[in-house]
Order: structure tokens, then C-alpha cells, then sequence
């Protein structure tokens, strides 16, 4: 196969478009980010990555706290509207119809359309450039119970969760295979 090379550049994706909440129940923003990830399983840990020039970095950096939801493709309008508007000016929960859940161990909401939400403390700032990274510990989550299956085992694939690559989203296609399923050794018949 032949590539082309080009000068280094944001192109991993796929990325969730997550939608971040923050502040309190009578003062909250959204703002959609694409910049999240996990960094770590014990303690379980996240970042996101804002530019200070944000409505909603001043209100993390002061709070120290949001909520990490995870957007499901019937949200994705939502969720580009959350990402090009600023929440100085217009309040996106009343303005894209969400419904401000309480959070359990944050002050902040989650979003309660959200299939799943990751409330999250921050423990350290990283400045990198044109954005700053918050990294923080995740402290609760919180499905939708319709993602849960009879035995309680969590079924992402039910969450039909969109992807953002390269300014685009997409809907997550078809599960492939379960994690260690090539290590798994045939059995014997």
C-alpha cells in the first residue's frame, strides 16, 4: 500500500465527541470536546484538554470538577451546537432541550440523555500550547440502566455511541470481538 507523508497532525480518531459538563445546577455549561481520553485504570483516571480562551476552563480550573457524557448519535446535533457556541452567551441545556441531572459525588450535572456519565475531580492542570489538559480522577459513573444486561454486566454496544476523525462524526459500527480474543485457545473437541 502507498502513503502519502504529511507534517505531524491531530489525525487519531476515531475520538469520542463528548459532551462536558460543568459548574453547578442553577449555573452550567456544556462544551463538546474531542480531546478526552483514559489515562489510567487504578486509581481509574481521564483528561480532558480545553483552550483557556473557553467559557468552561474557567469554570473547571475554578470548580475543579466536571462530568465526562458520552454521546449517543441521537445526540449529535447537540453536541455540535454544544462545541461551536459559547455558554457566556446562551444557555446550552434550555437551548439543545437537556435535562441537568444531579451529580452523585461532583457539584456539577450530568446530562441525563447521556447514556453513560464519568463525574470527574481534577487533580493537575497541564498546560501543552493552544490547549491546557485537565487531569482528573474519575469518581463515579453513572448508565443508563437500558445498558445493563440481565446479569448486570454493562453492553456498550447498546449506548450507540457516536465518533468524531478529522471534523466529521460517525456512528460506531458493529462489534468485532471481545479484548483477549486472540490469545483464547481453541477447545479440543
Amino acid at each position: 500500500m502507498a502513503k502519502t507523508t504529511w507534517k505531524g497532525s491531530t489525525l487519531l480518531g476515531p475520538l469520542p465527541p463528548v459532551m462536558v459538563s460543568c459548574g453547578t445546577m442553577e449555573q452550567s455549561n456544556i462544551i463538546t470536546v474531542a480531546w478526552t481520553g483514559i489515562l489510567n485504570t487504578h486509581p481509574p483516571r481521564t483528561y480532558v484538554s480545553i483552550r483557556p480562551q473557553r467559557h468552561s476552563y474557567g469554570i473547571i480550573k475554578q470548580s475543579g470538577e466536571f462530568t465526562l457524557n458520552l454521546t449517543p448519535t441521537r445526540l449529535i446535533r447537540a453536541a455540535d451546537y454544544c462545541g461551536m457556541y459559547t455558554g457566556a452567551k446562551v444557555d446550552k441545556f434550555e437551548r439543545c432541550h437537556l435535562t441537568r441531572e444531579a451529580g452523585v459525588e461532583v457539584s456539577c450535572p450530568s446530562i441525563a440523555e447521556c447514556p453513560l456519565s464519568l463525574e470527574c475531580r481534577v487533580f493537575d492542570i497541564v498546560p501543552l500550547g493552544t490547549h491546557d489538559m485537565f487531569l482528573a480522577d474519575i469518581v463515579s459513573v453513572r448508565a443508563d440502566e437500558a445498558l445493563l444486561d440481565e446479569s448486570g454486566k454493562l453492553c456498550m454496544d447498546r449506548a450507540d455511541l457516536a465518533a468524531f476523525m478529522h471534523g466529521e462524526y460517525f456512528a460506531l459500527g458493529k462489534k468485532l470481538a471481545k479484548f483477549g480474543f486472540s490469545a483464547v485457545k481453541k477447545r479440543k473437541k
